[in-house]
């Protein structure tokens, strides 16, 4: 498994990435990325987290909107997510 997902620093600007835990901070990132990220960082999140870390990050998440959360778990699951 990789270090960390391959995302934009700016991202996470106010974290310390040279010591962050990218696996116990999982809904950190997760979270930043739905609100933020691009599509390309969207599909280095599905590689690098599980589908139930996002999908229990979307229900946990008090930022993302109601239809945020519901667009994220639609766009999850579709097959356009995946093609590169």
């Amino acid at each position: 498994m990789k270090k960390r997902p391959d995302i934009n620093n700016a991202l996470l600007w106010e974290y310390d990435l040279e010591t962050f835990d990218w696996v116990k901070s999982y809904k950190i990132v997760i979270e930043r990325i739905l609100q933020l990220g691009n599509l390309d960082e969207w599909r280095e999140m599905v590689k690098f987290y599980s589908n139930a870390q996002i999908k229990e990050t979307v229900d946990w998440s008090a930022q993302l909107d109601k239809r945020d959360k519901e667009f994220s778990l639609l766009f999850l699951e579709s097959d356009y997510f995946y093609a590169a």
